[in-house]
């Protein structure tokens, strides 16, 4: 099949795209299009205009000092993979983007793209969560923050308001000494997963944080797994998971997300440090 009728638009800097949005409501963004072009295809999304975001400087930026990293929301997850920007978090980031579909997918897919689109069993959306990182939003009435843990509302569904996009991700930098683990559960390789389950450690900072993801919705946090394992260690973390999962009101994460979050502890507990 091929796309309805559309006009197509190159933005030439993220105020020339929320111009646009703004003054069309009905138009969509396009920046690697690994998503939406399917959807287009399909006729699944049928909008007025698209906007090509994909080139624009202001999504491909860069900013650290001692305590951040703040990427552009256009940067892509081969990028991730490859090193090619600075990985803030001992090996998390190029982990998770190399498990992220095929290589041809990875190539031209994005993060903020990823995050926008907003399939529940996105890995961003877990990794960013486990993570507390913060994503930048800008719309008409200018920048503004929101936490990776709110930003999901539901499936396909964000914080994002009319005529917003997501601009960059802001990852608080891991010391040296953190350990993570990271599980996903598929069929087979490239597929989106049926359960996620993801932990972060680092005593230096005193942060400690598991997530399960690929719910359905929002990925959910397990503070008291957290503690646990901040105290006791990931064995004895472990063994809180599915009395958590099972208390949890409003969702309804399965025994595979259980043993998803367990592998993720066991994982950060090796020697090597989830590497």
């Amino acid at each position: 099949m091929k796309p309805a009728a559309f006009t197509y638009t190159r933005a030439a800097a993220v105020a020339h795209a929320i111009e646009l949005l703004a003054a069309e409501p009905d138009a969509r963004l396009l920046a690697g299009g690994q998503s939406l072009g399917p959807m287009l295809n399909l006729r699944l999304a049928r909008p007025a205009r698209l906007i090509d975001i994909k080139r624009t400087a202001d999504l491909r930026m860069l900013a650290a000092d001692s305590r951040h990293l703040r990427f552009g929301a256009c940067w892509t997850h081969a990028e991730i993979e490859d090193g090619t920007i600075e990985d803030p978090t001992n090996g998390l980031l190029p982990h998770v983007a190399r498990g992220i579909a095929y290589r041809a997918v990875r190539n031209r897919g994005t993060v903020g793209g990823s995050l926008a689109h907003a399939d529940p069993a996105a890995d961003w959306l877990t990794t960013m969560a486990v993570l507390n990182a913060t994503i930048i939003v800008q719309g008409a009435n200018g920048a503004r923050s929101c936490l990776a843990t709110a930003f999901l509302q539901g499936p396909f569904a964000t914080a994002l308001g009319p005529a917003e996009l997501i601009t960059a991700i802001d990852l608080p930098r891991l010391s040296a000494a953190a350990r993570w683990g990271y599980h996903k559960v598929c069929r087979k390789t490239g597929e989106f997963a049926r359960a996620i389950g993801a932990a972060v450690l680092d005593e230096p900072t005193g942060l400690a944080r598991v997530v399960c993801g690929a719910t359905g919705g929002a990925p959910i946090e397990l503070p008291r797994t957290a503690a646990r394992l901040a105290e006791a260690g990931a064995t004895a973390a472990a063994e809180l998971v599915a009395d958590e999962l099972a208390g949890l009101r409003g969702a309804a994460p399965s025994q595979v997300h259980a043993v998803a979050v367990r592998r993720a502890l066991a994982q950060l507990a090796t020697p090597a440090g989830a590497a």
